[in-house]
């Protein structure tokens, strides 16, 4: 692939491992499930996040950023993600969480603390401005001679898509030293960015699965737009002319379930199910929500039973224990 990368930092253990699933492909009654372990980018930077923050952190220590400011749900695994990773490139953060009031630290939020992130607690009304809300924050940081730089939710957006548009390259050389070629890549949904950059790499590397995304949160035009226009702002930002139709951004609805960050009986049957046959930790927001989403259209016959599907694995272990009493 003819493809300049942008400067990035390494902060990620990589490759992450591609793993069969065979205990799981028979409970779930075929097809052949392999799994991407991206929760094991590494101990504290657990999870997808981290691949498109070792190009977000570069510009901003190019910019001679003093600080990062980032926002997501009180138990973001993205929030969590860059406050260890501002910590280990010697940058302080400021993260703003979603939530109704002032939570004890557990899970991600422990960790934030842990690593002496600012946090701003905001309501869900607030939140819906939070681009702006991020834009003001740096300004009030500018007046103090303090340069701040904003990542968006998630890391996604142009720059932090080459997270996984090299990801799709090293996962189409694993698949090839394994002899093996799937039919499908399955993950969870929930700012776009990551399956964004899948898209992209599998146009740019003429791979041959499809990229189904299960969102997590809102609803598939709600993605199909979203995705759609960071991919518009990569190909305007990068110069490129590769060609990537609205057909091409493969969403399967229906698992929000009870909302963003709730969970349902099933998923959390799901995720013990994973545990105990396979000894793979899901969490609750994301990949609990696609697995079981997987389980399900493969038990409704969506899913060809003779087909290679493979998980990718988003990370999120932290994100368990606040939820740890809904489990028994």
């Amino acid at each position: 692939m003819d493809l300049k990368y942008p400067p990035k930092m390494h902060f990620a253990c990589l490759p992450t491992p591609v793993q069969y699933l065979p205990k799981l492909s028979e409970a779930f009654g075929g097809p052949e499930i392999y799994i991407k372990r991206d929760d094991l980018t590494g101990i504290g930077l657990t999870g997808n996040k981290i691949r498109k923050l070792e190009f977000l952190f570069a510009e901003a220590k190019a910019q001679n950023a003093e600080l990062v400011i980032t926002c997501g749900g009180v138990q973001s695994n993205h929030a969590r993600a860059t406050a260890i990773a501002a910590a280990k490139a010697g940058l302080r953060s400021h993260l703003m969480l979603r939530s109704s009031k002032n939570e004890a630290p557990d899970g991600n939020l422990f960790l934030d603390r842990l690593v002496d992130a600012e946090v701003t607690f905001i309501s869900a009304e607030e939140y819906q401005a939070v681009d702006k809300m991020m834009a003001e924050l740096a300004d009030e940081y500018a007046k103090k001679n303090i340069k701040a730089y904003v990542i968006p939710e998630g890391g996604s957006n142009a720059l932090g898509a080459f997270g996984y548009i090299s990801a799709t390259a090293e996962l189409q050389e694993q698949l090839s030293q394994l002899g093996t070629v799937v039919d499908s890549v399955v993950l969870a949904l929930g700012s776009g960015g990551t399956q964004a950059g899948l898209i992209l790499g599998t146009k740019l590397l003429h791979t041959k699965w499809d990229v189904l995304g299960f969102n997590v949160c809102d609803d598939a035009p709600y993605f199909v737009k979203r995705i759609g226009k960071i991919i518009q702002d990569w190909r305007d930002t990068f110069k490129s002319n590769i060609s990537i139709e609205e057909n091409d951004i493969k969403i399967v609805d229906g698992y929000v379930g009870k909302g963003y960050g709730l969970s349902s009986k099933p998923e959390l049957e799901t995720i013990k199910e994973v545990a105990r046959l396979e000894g793979i930790l899901l969490d609750p927001v994301y990949t609990g929500k696609a697995m079981f989403g997987l389980k399900d259209q493969i038990s409704q016959g969506r899913i060809d039973k003779n087909s290679k599907v493979l998980f990718l694995h988003t990370g999120g272990i932290f994100g368990l224990f606040p939820k740890k009493n809904l489990f028994f």
